[in-house]
């Protein structure tokens, strides 16, 4: 049996359902059933039972030897919230208890970072565990996933196999209960339907042309092509990046969804809050050499044909995957 953590939400929902696609029924998912936002997300998959988050050690201990792997993508990801028990709570320990349970019984673990660790990208985006220590979070989330990174590398008792993936800008179906947390995409088609335009931060900052800042944007898709990859690959421990390895500008993301939309474009500007001008992230991107090295080879959805995709089979028809 494969158990996966954070299966309500938007990554662990798709990946449930890719791991259906391919055969797998026996399936335990792990999250906070209270939302009922988040039963579309799961309310179709095959799986043979949910486990409230808070008694999943109990019931692991008792069945340790039917799982097989771990997908633990649970987490709190509120950018916007500053209480730092929060995460110290379900990011941090939750998660070491995730890792502790995994070694105790020889179990395979995928774990869910974030290319929030990076910060400004003062030190770049490069996912050498060298650089972990000094890297420079933006906000308590970002901080609470680089300290698991941290703890993660000071470990002499490591599972047979892991791998901490820092997932960047990821955008697709099953993100209909995230609200202002989901995607650029989301919000752009939202937008242009409700008004027929799009408004994109004007740039502060003089390297950069307004709507010419970049972010690596990576589909869902991607994301879990790479994750079930992993679950057959089973060496080559650490971490690793996950975008595309290609920044792309929020104006080519604005003209896709026009495009998908059959819509004219009309793009506006707005100043930057002046709350989030200081922390604002000009540029991101993924260097993927680490996994490409490991033998993943599959191409990545470019921005267009994922925004394509997610337009017409998923948000114009309010459909799950």
């Amino acid at each position: 049996m494969i158990v996966v953590t954070g299966s309500a939400g938007f990554i662990g929902s798709n990946l449930v359902a890719r791991l259906n696609k391919e055969g797998f029924k026996d399936i335990i998912l792990v999250d906070d059933f209270s939302i009922d936002k988040k039963k579309p997300n799961y309310s179709t998959k095959v799986f043979t039972e949910k486990i409230d988050r808070r008694n999943f050690f109990e019931w692991a201990e008792k069945n340790e030897r039917f799982i097989e792997f771990i997908f633990h993508l649970g987490a709190r990801t509120d950018t916007t919230e500053f209480d730092k028990r929060i995460f110290n709570d379900l990011n941090v320990e939750y998660s070491k208890k995730i890792w502790k349970l995994c070694v105790k019984h020889g179990l395979p673990l995928i774990y869910a970072s974030s290319a929030a660790t990076y910060g400004m990208g003062e030190i770049g985006y490069n996912d050498s565990h060298s650089i972990v220590s000094s890297l420079k979070p933006l906000n308590p989330y970002g901080e609470s996933k680089n300290e698991f990174d941290k703890w993660v590398l000071r470990q002499e008792f490591k599972p047979y196999f892991w791998a901490g993936l820092k997932f960047f800008n990821v955008y697709g179906p099953n993100e209909y209960h995230k609200g202002r947390m989901a995607s650029v995409i989301f919000h752009a088609y939202n937008q242009i339907k409700e008004t027929g335009k799009m408004k994109l931060f004007r740039s502060h900052n003089p390297d950069y042309k307004d709507g010419e800042q970049k972010r690596d944007f990576i589909y869902v898709q991607d994301v879990v092509d790479v994750m079930y990859f992993l679950l057959h690959h089973r060496k080559d421990s650490g971490i690793y990046n996950l975008g595309t390895g290609k920044a792309r500008t929020f104006i080519d993301l604005a003209k896709s969804a026009f495009n998908a939309m059959n819509i004219g474009e009309k793009i506006e500007f707005i100043d930057t809050p002046e709350d989030i001008r200081d922390k604002y992230q000009y540029f991101t991107e993924a260097k993927m050499i680490k996994l490409r090295t490991i033998g993943y080879t599959k191409e990545f959805i470019t921005l267009e044909d994922g925004i394509e995709d997610y337009v017409k089979n998923y948000l114009s028809v309010n459909k799950y995957n």
